[in-house]
């Protein structure tokens, strides 16, 4: 979920082919192998197979997979190998048995399941493996690139569309799964040839005229049309995708809402780039993400295309419909920074976001260089409640302007999660403190650094006391029927000012600078997280992070007392 608007907001796997971030799996989840095994008893009444099976259990096994990747030694396999052949064998007497060995896949990769290519299965699975939310994704291929050619009536709300993706296949693939919720398919195409299709709940499985090979490139154009429907997941509290209000349109997609309004690969382990062709009525205004690179007066209605040129997650897609006026900004080594404001109110709302620029030039200095090639805003003409990172245009409703207490600090918050969360992404939602916990600390670097160490330690009290009377669960084990708590913002912000407690500044801002630039454009989980800080600051750190973010207990934090009458700021 988003960063809610208060001072210390409660708020908010890459496949990409220039910036490998894990180890390539097997491609093969079994092999087959040739055992040697002495059979030591063939009495009446055993079968060769028999004494052949417990011979083996006690052998060992060095076959090779089909890539000439070697897979563990498996002195007892488990489930025993299938016996393949039944010599005629005699006690005492070598024999050559052919086996078929299934190792277990996780013993061969050490990336987490929801990031794992897939088994070599003809049907493209309808998960991507993500243990909290199982439902989203798929296996079985790469996207590479969405173009959305899509026109909205905001009338009558109706959306008529073509998605067209590209990708990759990982597997041999008889058919495949996307993601689309409540839209009403007209044609799909693979290859330019039709393709059958079933579309059940939010599963759209495709089957091509034409099975695709592992390694082959190929493009779906899927066009559909309809009223997108809410979306709600357990543990967030919004409605989440496209959704209408009384002056226009925005997408809010986190974690899931993504496919209420194109088909996707809905999870952060699949990245693509993506081309927003969007026309809308006259005088509306279309704010997506990357750069405006054209627009086409049509007479009544107005097409506006933008590109996103950086790996993005599916959820931080966004389009945003409304009488909107561009703001520009000059941004630090000539970044583009432009915003979209309600136009009666832009120069209200140009104050609140003026700080933008020094912000970025502050974080590129602690995190390394802004990840993407523009930033800015769109803040909607409704009250959201929340803010949210979509990449490179945050997404704002009017009440940055009522936010209790100093706003910035919620544009800080945003403005980290470009490299926080949308630069390195998550492998799993149930890492989410990697996002939040980052963002809300750098929203605390930044009020350091304009206002001094005594507002940051003041802040940090605050927060320490807050988590220290509530009954979180820790940072690194939300539930995933609560996922978006406090705990995961504040106490997982608070790891990382003990971190920074513990191993000093020097090595604390090098980890952060180490960790982003490693998985930029990637995603990473928890462990990833903690190896580059042990390798960074060359300490054992395991004991603290397993009582940070995995203990109930909050672990005492030297120079913060728990204030018996503690607030948030």
């Amino acid at each position: 979920m988003p960063a809610l608007l208060l001072v210390v907001p409660l708020g908010a796997c890459s496949f990409n082919p220039d910036r490998e971030v894990t180890p390539t799996p097997p491609p093969h989840i079994s092999t087959t192998a040739t055992i040697t095994a002495t059979i030591t008893a063939n009495t009446a009444g055993t079968s060769t197979a028999t004494s052949i099976s417990t011979a083996i259990a006690t052998a060992t096994a060095m076959p090779a997979a089909a890539t000439g990747t070697t897979v563990p030694a498996l002195a007892t396999p488990t489930p025993a190998p299938v016996v393949q052949a039944s010599p005629t064998a005699v006690a005492g007497k070598p024999v050559e048995v052919p086996v078929t060995v299934t190792p277990d896949p996780d013993a061969l990769y050490s990336g987490v399941r929801g990031c794992r290519p897939p088994d070599q299965w003809q049907a493209g699975p309808d998960s991507i493996g993500d243990p909290f939310y199982p439902q989203l994704g798929n296996s079985g291929y790469d996207t590479f690139h969405y173009t959305i050619d899509l026109s909205a009536d905001l009338d009558s709300g109706v959306i008529t569309a073509t998605t067209t993706i590209q990708a990759k296949a990982t597997q041999d693939l008889r058919s495949f799964n996307l993601d689309l919720q409540g839209l009403n398919i007209a044609a799909i195409t693979v290859n330019g040839a039709s393709a059958r299709y079933n579309h059940t709940g939010s599963e759209l499985t495709v089957t091509p005229a034409t099975a695709l090979k592992s390694g082959d490139q190929f493009t779906v154009v899927v066009s559909y049309s309809g009223v997108p429907g809410a979306v709600r997941m357990e543990g967030d509290p919004v409605t989440m995708g496209w959704n209408r209000y009384a002056g226009g349109v925005y997408v809010a997609s986190e974690p899931a809402g993504a496919h209420n309004w194109y088909p996707v690969n809905d999870h952060p382990c699949d990245k693509a780039t993506y081309t927003f062709i969007v026309t809308v009525p006259q005088p509306y205004v279309v704010a997506a993400n990357g750069t405006l690179v054209g627009t086409k007066d049509n007479g009544t209605t107005t097409t506006y295309v933008w590109e996103a040129h950086d790996p993005m997650a599916s959820y931080l897609a966004t389009i945003n419909i409304g009488d909107f006026e561009r703001f520009e900004q000059p941004g630090p080594d000539g970044l583009l920074i432009r915003n979209y404001f309600p136009r009666a109110l832009v120069g209200r709302l140009a104050g609140e976001f003026e700080p933008t620029a020094r912000m970025i030039e502050y974080f590129n200095s602690i995190f390394g260089p802004f990840p993407f090639e523009a930033y800015g805003v769109v803040v909607v003409d409704a009250d959201l409640g929340y803010a949210l990172e979509t990449q490179t245009l945050s997404l704002f409703g009017l009440g940055i302007e009522n936010s209790s207490g100093d706003a910035s600090e919620v544009v800080a918050h945003e403005l980290a999660h470009q490299w926080f969360g949308d630069s390195s992404s998550l492998k799993t939602w149930k890492d989410l403190w990697l996002n939040e916990g980052f963002a809300t600390y750098a929203q605390l670097l930044w009020l350091e650094h304009t206002r001094g160490r005594a507002a940051l330690h003041e802040q940090v009290q605050q927060m320490y006391s807050y988590i220290t009377r509530g009954n979180y669960p820790p940072p690194g084990d939300p539930p995933p029927d609560d996922l978006f708590n406090p705990s995961v913002y504040l106490r997982g912000g608070l790891t990382l000012h003990a971190l920074r407690l513990q191993v000093g500044d020097d090595a604390f801002f090098r980890i952060l600078r180490t960790y982003a630039d490693r998985f930029k454009y990637g995603n990473a989980n928890t462990q990833d997280f903690i190896a580059v800080a042990e390798e960074v600051s060359g300490k054992d750190l395991s004991a603290f992070f397993d009582a940070w973010l995995y203990r109930q207990a909050l672990p005492p934090l030297p120079g913060v007392p728990s204030l018996p009458e503690g607030r948030l700021p």
